[in-house]
């Protein structure tokens, strides 16, 4: 891990921090109104799953990347695809960010149900 070195320590531009902050906000309203409505419509037990994937998925990868994040003081993609480079790592994990970030384009352009 020696390879990696701190870049920034700081937001490289006022579009970017609103854009993570905007992002952000969507994220949060997804975990808020998706339990509510499939719940409103009868899907109670659906939201239990639902609830235990975000807790044992989602909250150990949101670690894992801010991990490394503060680590390479990069964004996910160069982060580990630094963080690869340093442990001498096939750079097919450059791969793994972008598909967190096509997941998280797809569910934020999903057309509502309703």
């Amino acid at each position: 891990m020696a390879g990696i070195g701190r870049k920034t320590d700081k937001w490289g531009s006022r579009f970017g921090f609103i854009m993570a902050a905007v992002g952000s906000s969507v994220g949060l309203g997804n975990f808020w109104r998706f339990p509510y409505t499939a719940g409103e419509e009868g899907g109670g037990a659906f939201i239990l799953i639902y609830m235990m994937c975000v807790l044992l998925i989602g909250l150990p990868l949101l670690m894992a990347e801010y991990a490394m994040g503060r680590k390479s003081g990069m964004s996910a993609v160069e982060g580990i695809q630094s963080l690869a480079r340093a442990e001498s790592r096939s750079q097919n994990w450059g791969i793994a960010p972008w598909i967190g970030t096509l997941t998280a384009l797809m569910g934020w352009s999903a057309p509502s149900p309703h």
